[in-house]
């Protein structure tokens, strides 16, 4: 189901050239014991970003995820962008969450740096759900205009594509923004704040729990800890 969002994703990033990078091996490929579910995931060396990581979960009719999180340079004090699409086949459920992930939440940082997706927030109110998010405090890492979906295959097959293919364009506008401007964080602050994210992320994510049940404790371990959220520069 998810595939055109990630040839989507992957030709933006080449467009932008970005090199794919080489990925631990246990990482970049794993298959579940069942042979029923595979996972794969990719990093690219993106100008003007730390880390771009990529992750696709295929399980077939049961589940699909995609995942992405990008980590600017630190020379740049923008949001780290934050995908998250995943499909439950048996219920018949779409779970959508696409954010410009805050590395502050006072008003000069998000006026500074969210012109783009509050216009996208309002073009698209089937996806700016109120629904608090549940795993998480929603007023740490993301965004009063984040796009949440809890939908089925219509908002899948319809409000969910331009709204992806959207929001990626309003990163890039934001990112091209930025490196325009003057930022407010110095260099290291942004290292630390983009550490914390990946320590306060490590502890609360709710995909640990799909991961292990298809391809076991010890390896999501160390997929969460060693891939995910490193929390090292």
């Amino acid at each position: 189901m998810f595939d055109p969002f990630l040839e989507h994703l992957h030709a933006g990033l080449q467009e932008r050239g970005a090199k794919a990078q080489e990925v631990d091996a246990q990482f970049a490929f794993k298959q579940s014991e069942k042979q029923s579910s595979t996972i794969r995931s990719w990093l690219w060396a993106v100008p003007g970003f730390r880390r771009w990581r990529v992750t696709r979960l295929d399980a077939g009719d049961t589940l699909q995820v995609l995942n992405s999180v990008a980590y600017p340079d630190c020379s740049l004090d923008h949001p780290i962008l934050g995908v998250d699409l995943l499909w439950f086949g048996a219920r018949q459920k779409l779970v959508a969450v696409l954010d410009f992930q805050p590395l502050q939440q006072g008003e000069a940082y998000l006026q500074r740096h969210y012109k783009e997706l509050t216009a996208l927030h309002e073009r698209y109110p089937d996806l700016s759900g109120e629904e608090t998010m549940r795993s998480f405090d929603p007023n740490q890492y993301f965004s009063p205009w984040l796009l949440f979906c809890r939908g089925g295959a219509e908002e899948a097959q319809t409000s969910l594509p331009p709204a992806f293919e959207g929001f990626m364009a309003a990163y890039w506008q934001m990112h091209d923004r930025a490196c325009s401007e003057e930022g407010q964080l110095k260099a290291g602050e942004v290292a630390d704040l983009q550490l914390e994210y990946d320590r306060y992320s490590a502890e609360r994510d709710p995909a640990h729990g799909l991961f292990s049940s298809h391809f076991g404790k010890p390896w999501a371990d160390a997929f969460l800890s060693d891939f995910l959220f490193p929390a090292r520069l």
